[in-house]
């Protein structure tokens, strides 16, 4: 599974970064960037997709 995140859509609420910060943090720019994007435990990232007030965070199955 791979994760991503759609920079234009992120409002840097920190949401994800709270739920899941072994896979999230907040950029320079203040926006969510991943630490890592691929990897067959995705518990958290999942949640944080979910739950993002903006959506801009796809999991995507290989």
């Amino acid at each position: 599974m791979q994760i991503k995140i759609d920079q234009t859509k992120c409002i840097g609420c920190g949401t994800c970064c709270a739920l899941c910060p072994d896979f999230f943090d907040l950029g320079d720019n203040n926006k969510a960037i991943l630490k890592k994007t691929e990897t067959e435990n995705i518990g958290c990232a999942r949640e944080a997709a979910e739950v993002c007030p903006a959506q801009c965070i796809a999991i995507i199955n290989n």
